[in-house]
């Protein structure tokens, strides 16, 4: 492979970005010297939504979560992601 083009310098996030959507990076990286890394402490970001529920299911849940001793709305987002996950390898969408 020959030598790896320089990267520009932008001057701002924007531009930076708008150069990568049109650029392979295979150009300006040499990818056989990448290490592997992992960030343990990396948490994914989250979005404040809102959700009606009938008060009976949200009283089960509720419930639910306290037997296993979570809170609720984790009891939620492990449940979602569950259930997420299931309608996607069973290709039910």
């Amino acid at each position: 492979m020959s030598r790896p083009k320089k990267i520009p310098k932008f001057k701002t996030a924007a531009a930076e970005k708008a150069f990568w959507l049109k650029h392979d990076s295979s150009e300006y990286l040499d990818w056989g010297k990448a290490k592997s890394v992992s960030f343990p402490n990396l948490k994914p970001s989250t979005k404040t939504i809102s959700l009606r529920l009938p008060e009976g299911l949200l009283c089960e849940i509720k419930t639910l979560a306290n037997r296993q001793d979570i809170p609720y709305q984790s009891l939620m987002k492990m449940l979602l992601t569950k259930g997420v996950d299931t309608m996607l390898h069973r290709g039910a969408i």
